[in-house]
């Protein structure tokens, strides 16, 4: 089979993006898999499908593959790349994108200097809106790790996340604790670990291990919930700029109840087509 893809790269979180929107399109885990892998196949962190949408108010159903096969709820950085995708095939109604996701239906837009804002949707605290097996929601919680008692906040973005403050992101665990707490019985779906450093109120430094790929150069979804965390503990505004190992993304939040807004760039690499 012949297969057209486009990559793609929010940040350097990069993507496959395969258009079923006309014709349908069945890949297996282990297809899936080889087109992740960067040895074998194209190589990326996700991929994502575009499929048409049962749900009237939606432009497009969009789902996202991890690099190990298992599909996932949300990506924000992968929904920045579908709307410029989409854009540059004229294929937006103005500016708006309205998609049906595993987390929900998202908006997303295009603004005049070509960044994309999306609505990311309203985080999540209950444990088992995560999921993670806490008794009762807390702003923070702890567990022993590798003999080492670490602190963190637990939230969902549609997708799980717990976010630890450090001193410094360039000397944090990332791996260590990022798959230690992933293979943790306290996370039953796993969970996106991100590590924050805070330089002021207004700006952090992230670094985020997520589920089914390892580390990043940067996670959308990520960059939200350590901003959500930031501000709960009243270390972070409700306008902060996250510096992430592949550039930096602009995150607005209000208040608990409120959507969390993210705001970055999407670029396209390179087309082509291989054979499965």
């Amino acid at each position: 089979m012949a297969l057209h893809f486009t990559k793609m790269h929010g940040l350097g979180n990069d993507f496959i993006v395969l258009n079923a929107l006309e014709r349908p399109l069945a890949l297996s885990a282990g297809q899936l898999r080889l087109l992740a892998d960067r040895r074998l196949g194209i190589g990326c962190d996700q991929i994502l499908l575009l499929e048409p949408s049962a749900k009237p108010q939606a432009d497009l159903r969009y789902r996202i593959f991890n690099a190990d096969g298992a599909e996932a709820e949300h990506c924000g950085n992968g929904l920045r790349c579908v709307a410029d995708f989409l854009y540059r095939r004229g294929c937006l109604k103005g500016d708006e994108l309205v998609v049906d996701t595993r987390a929900g239906i998202i908006k997303a837009y295009r603004e005049d200097n070509g960044l994309i804002r999306v609505n990311m949707g309203v985080p999540r605290f209950a444990p088992s809106a995560i999921p993670m097996l806490a008794t009762e929601q807390q702003h923070e919680y702890s567990l022993e790790l590798n003999e080492n008692k670490i602190r963190f906040c637990a939230l969902s973005m549609g997708n799980p996340h717990a976010v630890l403050c450090v001193e410094d992101v360039a000397q944090a665990a990332v791996q260590e604790l990022g798959r230690a707490l992933q293979d943790h019985a306290y996370f039953p779906q796993s969970v996106n670990v991100g590590f924050m450093q805070v330089l002021d109120a207004d700006h952090i430094r992230l670094r985020v291990y997520e589920r089914g790929v390892g580390e990043t150069l940067a996670c959308g979804t990520g960059a939200c919930a350590a901003v959500v965390a930031g501000a709960i503990s009243d270390r972070l505004s409700g306008r902060v700029d996250v510096a992430l190992p592949g550039g930096h993304l602009r995150i607005a939040w209000d208040g608990e109840g409120q959507a969390v807004w993210m705001t970055g760039p999407a670029t396209m690499v390179y087309e082509g087509q291989i054979e499965l």
